[in-house]
């Protein structure tokens, strides 16, 4: 057949059955015992024609609470931020869409240079000399930034923050397990990470400590403080950031940081039920070796010109898992194309109004939360996302069901991951939030109380 795309026929299905040797499809599955078969049928409606399936998926999307209907106050490390209409057009672009991987530089100097422009933006962004050619998301780059301490300190003791993402942790410890790596979980005060104990879990076999900032609870960290207990140690320094925060924040290199990483969901990136997004890695310049995934290099050719080629890897780190300092050979490139457009189309006065907006948003929906009969248990500085102490007794599950009944997607349980704080809602406010669906989601989270 030349029509590519459409079915096959049952001619074509009697020809490949002859090939193989078989007189029918249920002769395939003959060494599976008759017993253990699904012998009747399944509850499944009849086949449909194109305009009733279409119509039907469309009545299946429209039970999903999008963000073009209601209005998100949801955060924890997935958020509904602003995407300009350019990234769309150049991501469907089909040397950019059908792309997959850039190792014949003489055909692919397109996608490599889309690839090092992400890179040059997340150095610029985070402080630091290195970044990679991106992760599959910040939760499997925070994993690597440990593997790579490990491997670069030659210890086994991984310190980190109880005010990581919970998620993000679990990753971790599952990546830990199988590199035999001994992580150590430090509590908070006040919402953030407790200095003391910090100090306290930090010996000479701590390969690095991790920490986030902003937090899992929106607040700042004292990177400064945090610092020089670290190397005072001779450990590494491992920074998780949300990169649209860095527009106004200090970026963690210049703080001292020697590992960086994060989710470039934040840039550009749809929230599409919760991925896939994106992660970044930056490091330190006696890191780069070191660094898991891809690098683009810019060069020049025999006649000049400038090029990209990959660089400073070894062949096995893609090739031969058993010699690969990191099995995550792959990347997330068109979604680290998705991020580059978006830092382009801003520039560097848009990422610091997007930030401002962000941080003079939430801080008036938290002001305006605490003027009523809601409290804020945490004192700390935070970015776009904060922490909302609700009555006691409140159901969230139910409070939830009740917003998204008017019109709004309430926040994160936060009893869900730390027993210690049931009861406490865990509100984003980005950009997109206007002051008329702020005021409104406050009154309503008040008169469901």
């Amino acid at each position: 057949m030349k029509h590519r795309y459409l079915p096959m026929t049952e001619q074509d299905e009697a020809a490949m059955l002859e090939t193989i040797g078989v007189d029918a499809i249920e002769d395939l599955f003959a060494d599976i015992p008759q017993s253990i078969r699904y012998s009747g049928e399944l509850p499944m409606s009849e086949a449909l024609s194109e305009p009733a399936l279409l119509k039907h998926m469309r009545q299946l999307a429209d039970r999903n609470a999008d963000f073009d209907r209601y209005a998100s106050f949801l955060g924890a490390g997935i958020y509904d931020h602003h995407i300009p209409v350019v990234i769309n057009h150049i991501l469907s672009r089909s040397e950019f869409y059908t792309a997959y991987t850039p190792y014949q530089p003489e055909i692919s100097q397109g996608e490599l240079q889309a690839i090092f422009e992400f890179q040059s933006f997340i150095c610029e962004l985070t402080g630091m000399k290195v970044a990679n050619a991106s992760m599959y998301d910040g939760a499997t780059a925070l994993a690597e930034a440990a593997a790579l301490a490990s491997g670069a300190t030659k210890r086994k003791r991984i310190v980190v923050s109880r005010t990581v993402h919970p998620e993000a942790r679990e990753i971790l410890r599952t990546s830990a397990r199988g590199l035999g790596l001994e992580v150590v979980e430090v509590g908070f005060v006040d919402g953030v990470t407790d200095l003391g104990e910090l100090q306290a879990a930090i010996n000479d076999e701590t390969a690095a400590v991790l920490v986030q900032t902003p937090n899992f609870f929106g607040l700042l960290e004292d990177i400064r403080a945090i610092e020089p207990l670290v190397h005072a140690s001779k450990g590494l320094l491992v920074t998780s950031v949300n990169p649209l925060s860095l527009g106004i924040l200090e970026s963690p290199g210049v703080m001292g940081a020697d590992v960086v990483i994060g989710d470039a969901q934040p840039l550009g990136i749809p929230a599409a039920l919760g991925g896939p997004t994106c992660g970044f890695f930056a490091v330190s310049e006696a890191l780069m070796r070191k660094i898991p995934g891809r690098i683009v290099g810019q060069t020049i050719d025999s006649e000049g010109k400038r090029g990209f080629v990959l660089t400073l890897q070894a062949r096995e780190q893609h090739i031969r898992r058993e010699k690969a300092t990191s099995n995550i050979c792959s990347n997330q490139a068109l979604l680290a194309l998705c991020a580059s457009v978006y830092m382009s189309t801003l520039g560097k006065s848009g990422m610091v109004e997007a930030a401002e907006l962000n941080l003079r948003k939430s801080h008036y929906a938290a002001g305006r939360m605490a003027e009523g009969n809601l409290s804020l248990p945490f004192r700390a500085p935070f970015f776009n996302e904060f922490v909302v102490r609700l009555p006691d007794g409140t159901d969230i599950a139910s409070l939830n069901a009740q917003l998204l009944e008017a019109g709004y997607i309430g926040g994160y349980d936060l009893g869900l991951a730390y027993p210690e704080l049931a009861g406490h809602l865990l509100v984003a406010v980005t950009e997109r939030r206007t002051k008329d669906e702020i005021d409104g989601f406050i009154r309503e989270l008040e008169a469901c109380l």
